[in-house]
């Protein structure tokens, strides 16, 4: 390979690798989801509103482990600009997910409107976008999988790194 094909090709993994521990964390939202959604039904709600509890459980659950663990870029500090973003991009992902869900649910088929297959196709689709706009817009300045900052890189205050002394 020649110099930025090389480049180029480490990028493209880690962006596959980001992709997938991405989608790591939505089987876990799937399954917070899933159980939220069974819970709220068990309990006598319809079907559609023990959806709306789910997804916003599922929302909080993905948001803090992708935050922390896939894009590790949270920090109090910019918290509420992170959330407002992602409750944005994911919002739009998952109006589309609740409106796959309803709509699968409503043709009142055998197959199709089982709660856990439409579940399964509605997330599908919502993860596509959620990547999309979890990756470039909710956690934009993250570097994922890229070197933590230890003793060795971190800034002092003036910005400057610190200077290696040795012990008198």
């Amino acid at each position: 390979m020649r110099g930025g094909q090389g480049a180029n090709h480490v990028s493209k993994l880690n962006e596959a690798k980001t992709a997938a521990l991405f989608a790591a964390v939505g089987c876990v939202g799937f399954a917070t989801d899933y159980l939220v959604l069974r819970l709220g039904t068990g309990l006598g709600l319809s079907p559609a509103v023990a959806r709306i509890v789910s997804l916003l459980c599922a929302m909080q659950v993905t948001f803090t482990i992708n935050g922390l663990f896939v894009f590790r870029c949270l920090s109090w500090r910019k918290l509420p600009r992170q959330w407002g973003a992602y409750l944005a991009t994911n919002g739009f992902g998952n109006v589309c997910n609740y409106w796959i869900f309803v709509t699968l649910i409503s043709l009142h088929s055998s197959i199709w409107s089982d709660h856990l297959l439409a579940l399964g196709v509605s997330s599908f689709f919502a993860w596509m976008i959620n990547y999309l706009g979890t990756r470039f817009i909710a956690f934009r300045t993250a570097r994922p999988h890229g070197p933590r900052p230890g003793p060795d890189r971190a800034a002092s205050p003036s910005g400057q790194s610190p200077a290696k002394t040795s012990a008198p």
